[in-house]
């Protein structure tokens, strides 16, 4: 009896120890990571960061930037990477459209017979004699096709939304660019101004220090009057604080460029030298720029695919409530020798019908339309969140040439009182002090119109990137670092001269006019006249160009009376609708005047006129 009690306790004890130790084995312990695998991590990203980069041994164009952007941006490669894994489920998806075709094979063992007795249907009578048809030990392999017409259905329009969501991908992926573009032109010319004003601005800086050090020293010796020296100072201080401000905003802008160039840090480099183009003027037909952004945005393109996704799952839900038939047709064979045939062939057809599915129906329906009503209302408010935008970018551009016009005059007159003031200083301290603060303020001057250009610059991109252009086709990713610079510089040099992918007259181009004299026969008087009409014009934003310019003729005629010369200026346009057009100025002049006095009359007969002239160039 002790015996037995005992062998029960040790069964117990080991049935204990199994189950502790198979609890012990499913139970998981969290696992801190260690400093080295963070250290590890850390390098191994950073290293792969920079992989593959072309290094920077030039300074650094605007194109070559938007090149290296478009290659070498970590927030690009993300979206080519999504593009690239929503192809790859739509290729798997695909699959899933393709039959069944199953190969099986199988091993089966007992210890014992499976067979049994049996009871005789019509008489009732039990055999006592035991059979098997089954050995104890046997294999089993086969091969089966089969193929569900319900399935098949379903997984087609689930390839087709898939393939949808990879148009998607590759619509944000696009956004990237377009935005990718927008950046870069907006942080190159920035740090482009500061890297010009630099030198300037440290010099005026010393100047400004050494000459804050002399104003107080000439107050505490009563050189000059206190007050004197303090507004002085105070004026040096207010234009040097105002200049490092300035400064700071346009050197954050190199950083802002190398990251989005992906640059390592650490790693220096100068932004190359580029000569200042005219912008193209602001737009004038707001109804085309509408129509292109609504017609390219990558929002609006996605939508539409989204929608397309919309109607692929309407289509799925009611595919599913049909019956699903499934047909099969297979080879097995079984070793089994108590089997007649160890081999056969069968196939099948089924049909099945879950009926309780159409009870919902109608809520599929329902969920259905208001889905569609989902679609179509966020849509609609895109569209609307375009339009705005599409108006507001064009008013802000229109908005930063006015500002970059005004800032241009200002620092020419900054700069024109920086060198009056420099060529009229004294030995006195009040005038070299006023020196420097005119310099400064020219610096300042200089730094305003690099930065009201940059915005400019920025603004155009803004418009640009709201109508939804590509910057270049999207076969670049085959290029090279040079070979995209280059197809990104014809893109670039293009959309100065407002050859859009969309040709129209989408922005209009700067008013320009073919000067034409007539009354006038001294050839040196002409050419005065001309020069005085250009820089006239000028100011007033409408260039003169003699091969493509519409033609403007300025007509003098002039009678004599009485000593005085009765004199007119005519002028005469066809404008933009084709109408021609025709204004008089007269006035009365000394006979035989000096040439001053007839370029007087030239300029007076413009002002009067230039009302008149901006409306046959349609200008605002």
């Amino acid at each position: 009896m002790n015996d037995k009690n005992s062998s029960t306790a040790i069964v117990r004890t080991l049935v204990a120890l199994a189950v502790t130790a198979v609890v012990a084995g499913c139970s998981v312990t969290p696992r801190a990571l260690t400093a080295d695998e963070v250290r590890d991590r850390v390098k191994e990203d950073t290293a792969r960061m920079y992989e593959n980069q072309a290094p920077i041994s030039a300074p650094v164009s605007l194109e070559e930037a938007v090149a290296r952007a478009m290659k070498y941006n970590l927030d690009y490669r993300l979206k080519k990477m999504e593009s690239a894994l929503a192809m790859g489920l739509t290729d798997y998806a695909s699959y899933d459209m393709l039959p069944q075709v199953v190969a099986s094979a199988g091993y089966s063992s007992r210890n014992n017979y499976s067979g049994g007795t049996s009871i005789g249907i019509l008489d009732g009578e039990v055999s006592d004699r035991p059979t098997s048809s089954d050995e104890r030990n046997r294999s089993l392999r086969g091969i089966e096709f089969s193929w569900n017409v319900l399935d098949f259905g379903v997984s087609y329009y689930r390839a087709r939304q898939q393939g949808d969501q990879f148009l998607i991908a590759e619509e944000r992926r696009r956004k990237v660019v377009q935005n990718l573009l927008q950046d870069v032109r907006a942080a190159y010319w920035r740090a482009l101004g500061a890297q010009r004003l630099n030198a300037q601005a440290d010099e005026v800086v010393q100047r400004a220090s050494l000459a804050l050090n002399r104003s107080r020293e000439a107050e505490t010796q009563k050189v000059i009057p206190p007050n004197l020296a303090l507004a002085y100072q105070r004026a040096l201080l207010d234009a040097t604080t105002l200049l490092n401000q300035r400064r700071q905003d346009l050197d954050f802008a190199k950083r802002e460029l190398a990251a989005l160039m992906n640059v390592p840090p650490g790693v220096d480099f100068r932004v190359a030298e580029a000569t200042e183009t005219a912008l193209p003027a602001a737009p004038r037909d707001l109804v085309k720029l509408e129509e292109a952004a609504l017609l390219q945005r990558p929002e609006l393109r996605e939508e539409d695919f989204r929608k397309r996704i919309t109607a692929d799952e309407a289509r799925k839900q009611i595919l599913a409530m049909l019956p699903g038939i499934s047909l099969s047709y297979g080879r097995k064979h079984d070793s089994n020798v108590f089997l007649l045939n160890n081999s056969w062939t069968e196939g099948s057809a089924n049909i099945a019908w879950n009926l309780m599915r159409l009870v919902a129906l109608p809520s599929l329906k329902d969920a259905q339309k208001y889905q569609e009503a989902t679609d179509q209302a966020r849509r609609m408010a895109l569209s609307m969140a375009i339009l705005t935008q599409t108006r507001v970018s064009a008013e802000r551009y229109r908005m930063a040439l006015e500002d970059f016009k005004l800032a241009d005059q200002a620092a020419q007159v900054d700069a024109r009182l920086a060198a009056y003031t420099k060529a009229s200083v004294t030995a006195k301290l009040d005038s070299e002090l006023e020196a420097i603060r005119t310099q400064a303020r020219a610096v300042l001057g200089a730094y305003q119109r690099a930065n009201a250009y940059a915005n400019a610059h920025i603004a155009f991109g803004r418009l640009y990137n709201t109508i939804g252009f590509d910057p270049i086709a999207d076969d670049f990713e085959a290029n090279d670092l040079p070979a995209l610079t280059q197809r990104v510089k014809g893109h670039l040099q293009a959309t100065e001269k407002d050859a859009f992918a969309l040709s129209s007259n989408l922005f209009g181009r700067a008013p320009s006019v073919n000067v034409q004299l007539a009354g006038i026969t001294d050839p040196v008087q002409q050419v005065r006249m001309k020069a005085l009409v250009t820089e006239f014009l000028s100011r007033h934003q409408i260039e003169t160009d003699a091969q493509n310019g519409r033609p403007l003729q300025l007509a003098f005629e002039s009678t004599d009376r009485a000593g005085l010369e009765k004199a007119a200026w005519v002028l005469n346009m066809t404008d933009e609708a084709g109408q021609q057009q025709q204004a008089r100025f007269a006035t009365t002049i000394p006979a035989n005047a000096r040439a001053s006095i007839y370029e007087a009359s030239l300029t007076a007969a413009l002002n009067a006129n230039m009302g008149d002239l901006k409306n046959w160039l349609s200008i605002d």
